[in-house]
């Protein structure tokens, strides 16, 4: 019975298959056995337990409900891809007024915004001095803890310069990343920096900064062998741990750093011989970042450098060529933007290209004069520039910003800086003062000569227009009647052109 059941099944079977054979061409015989109405029968299909689903559903992928841990919608996969850090800011407050602290923190802000982060809150706390361990005692971090967990940040940033031990322990409370001042004003200079050298000096004071607060544990503090030239028992000592490997490796290149920009620093003090031979002054323009120093450059010489509304936005030191309202030739040099508590990494790494200060003949000192305290601006300034060694040099504070600035706060500052000028680098107002006041600044010729020079020697009129301070000149029937001030190599070459004294 079961036998002859079987094969009456299969002879139907058969008789299927061939029929589909007959009703469909070659072509389309095999999409003909996919389809529902075709291949699904009551005969063979009706048994089948529970709902069939269709093969398209079947083939398909399908998304499980409540699997997922944080997408729900394409549009938040783009979000998560732009994402900033959510920082807390903490400051330690051990002198000064509540002002000051307030004003320390709100540059904090700034210095992360500019970062690439999302500000969520900031703290102050009254401290003598800060914590030794955890930087703002343990009772406060662990408020610190409940305000990011209530705020959902995933950072916090002090406003200073912690110690490793102090890193770590804070981390252990609060439970995510902990960065200080230093690390953010290092990671904007990476951001920033554009030419070899700027990145050059960026990474060589992330290493230094680096180097004390490597951590180790488990692997990162097992010993490699010792030494032997054959291993197993030939162990002589323990060894380096990884940690000591890769601090190794970090003092290694830094050494290759150090010797780069030194080679970098070569090829700018040799442009810099050039300009001392060349007798052309030089103007080196300091100041608080964000004070304008590179809309003053484009103001002044039309150099075209980036100006934007942030902390650090040009780091790459630019030279231009000027030109007094007199005609006198000097350069204009744009350096790199000071801050509060300047880290001594970056003063060290930058001094090749703060050294543009110190060499130079006068130096406009910009301020912002729409800042909170733009005294305190200055006193930060001066303190760089007298770790630079450029103490000596004369000083103009250009108070920048006069458009936006309070009237009586310009007023206060010009009574205060006996030489100082008040102008708007985007207005243009008092730059034509300024340049006049240039003009008196730079160092002048020592030498003041008369002298009836050939036409043939035309060569020297050109370097006393360009060397030194043409008082007048004539044209007459033997040659060119110059006088001028210049300098002594010049002075001497004229020197067989003076003519006689009248009898």
């Amino acid at each position: 019975m079961t036998s002859s059941s079987s094969s009456s099944q299969s002879f139907e079977a058969s008789q299927d298959s061939k029929r589909l054979a007959h009703s469909y061409p070659e072509g389309l015989r095999a999409d003909a056995l996919m389809e529902e109405d075709v291949t699904w029968s009551h005969e063979f299909d009706g048994d089948r337990d529970g709902d069939q689903f269709d093969r398209s559903e079947r083939a398909a992928l399908r998304r499980v409900a409540g699997l997922s841990t944080e997408l729900e919608d394409v549009t938040e996969v783009e979000y998560r891809q732009l994402r900033l850090e959510r920082v807390v800011l903490v400051g330690v407050w051990t002198s000064g007024t509540a002002r000051d602290a307030e004003n320390s923190l709100a540059e904090l802000a700034a210095l992360a915004e500019t970062a690439g982060a999302v500000v969520l809150d900031g703290v102050i706390q009254r401290r003598d001095k800060p914590d030794a361990a955890t930087y703002i005692g343990s009772g406060k971090a662990n408020e610190l803890r409940d305000i990011v967990l209530e705020t959902g940040a995933d950072t916090v940033i002090c406003d200073g310069e912690l110690s490793p031990g102090q890193l770590i322990h804070l981390e252990d409370v609060v439970k995510v990343k902990v960065i200080d001042r230093t690390a953010l004003i290092l990671d904007i200079f990476a951001q920033h920096a554009k030419s070899r050298e700027g990145k050059a000096q960026v990474a060589l004071a992330q290493m230094q900064y680096m180097l004390p607060r490597l951590r180790g544990w488990g692997q990162s503090l097992s010993r490699q062998m010792g030494g032997g030239s054959g291993g197993g028992l030939a162990t002589r000592g323990p060894g380096e741990t990884k940690i000591e490997t890769d601090r190794r490796r970090i003092r290694e290149k830094m050494a290759k750093m150090r010797r780069e920009i030194a080679e970098m620093k070569t090829g700018r003090e040799i442009k810099r011989q050039e300009r001392r031979r060349n007798k052309v002054p030089s103007v080196a323009i300091a100041g608080y970042t964000n004070a304008g120093k590179s809309s003053l450059l484009n103001r002044l010489t039309g150099a075209g450098v980036l100006v934007e509304n942030a902390l650090f936005a040009t780091l790459d030191p630019t030279v231009r060529r000027a030109e007094t309202p007199s005609g006198r030739l000097y350069t204009l040099a744009d350096t790199v933007g000071f801050v509060r508590h300047l880290p001594h990494h970056l003063v060290e790494a930058f001094r090749s290209t703060m050294e543009e200060v110190g060499d130079s003949d006068l130096i406009l000192h910009v301020v912002d004069g729409s800042h909170p305290d733009p005294e305190e601006q200055l006193a930060a300034v001066r303190e760089v520039i007298r770790d630079v060694g450029a103490t000596d040099v004369p000083e103009i504070v250009v108070v920048n910003k006069a458009d936006a600035a309070d009237p009586l706060v310009l007023q206060r500052l010009l009574r205060i800086e006996k030489r100082s000028i008040v102008v708007s680098a985007r207005s243009g107002q008092g730059i034509t003062e300024l340049l006049a006041l240039i003009d008196s600044e730079l160092p002048r010729p020592s030498v003041e000569i008369e002298a009836l020079v050939p036409y043939t020697r035309g060569k020297l009129i050109a370097r006393a227009h360009t060397e030194g301070e043409v008082i007048s000149e004539e044209h007459t029937a033997e040659g060119t009647l110059l006088k001028a001030r210049v300098h002594e190599e010049l002075a001497a070459e004229l020197a067989p052109f003076v003519p006689a004294p009248a009898l």
